[in-house]
């Protein structure tokens, strides 16, 4: 389907937008240089977006939407399978975690562009930004709290919720932190066939949901 002279327009702002994001950050991008980047005057930016707050948002959201709906898309099918019995938890975190994995390991540019947008959004964690992309999250989250809930009865809420803050954490230095500790670590702690590209591909899905699925299960913490 072909876009409106305006539909493409607002496309290029967006595209401008986030390559400057993912560059220079959020506050470090100037509405000049997207302005610039995108070929548009600020009257365009204004009319499409109304200010650089709005802008943000609607970058955060057209990656963050994808995935979430994909996410949503899983859960509402595992769930109806159930037909009303509680989810295996790991089928949950495969729905929710696996999603994004899958958006990562893709050769689609895209796909790593928006990982590079993430990377951007946690190093510089602007109390704005992180209420955008809770807001944005928050349907999400919340089906998938309570799937969780369900799955894992004996478990207490406030453990889920800890539990699902350290798989959150987990992931995202998994997908940006650890081709550094890789390429810090000896070859011959990894094995002389080991390459970096194709084990960091071909293995990372599984091995992280492996380990996020551990400590989802993992024992009730003993308190003194």
């Amino acid at each position: 389907m072909t876009m409106s002279r305006s539909e493409q327009t607002k496309k290029a702002i967006l595209d401008a937008a986030e390559r400057l994001f993912v560059n220079k950050g959020h506050e470090g991008s100037s509405m000049r240089e997207i302005t610039q980047l995108a070929n548009v005057n600020l009257a365009a930016v204004n009319y499409h977006f109304g200010s650089k707050d709005e802008l943000i948002i609607a970058v955060m959201k057209r990656r963050l939407g994808s995935i979430n709906a994909e996410r949503l898309r899983q859960l509402d099918e595992l769930e109806a399978e159930a037909a009303g019995e509680p989810l295996k938890p790991s089928h949950i975190v495969n729905a929710f975690f696996g999603s994004l994995l899958s958006f990562a390991d893709t050769d689609d540019p895209e796909g790593g562009i928006f990982l590079r947008l993430l990377e951007q959004t946690m190093l510089n964690p602007s109390a704005f930004i992180a209420a955008v992309v809770a807001k944005e999250n928050a349907t999400v989250v919340h089906r998938y709290k309570e799937a969780l809930y369900k799955s894992l009865p004996d478990v207490p809420k406030i453990e889920i919720l800890w539990r699902l803050q350290f798989m959150l954490g987990a992931t995202s230095y998994a997908l940006h932190g650890i081709r550094t500790l890789i390429q810090a670590t000896d070859q011959d702690e990894l094995g002389a066939e080991y390459d970096l590209e194709t084990q960091f591909d071909n293995q990372l899905k599984p091995r992280l949901l492996s380990f996020i699925l551990g400590g989802l299960r993992a024992p009730l913490p003993e308190f003194n």
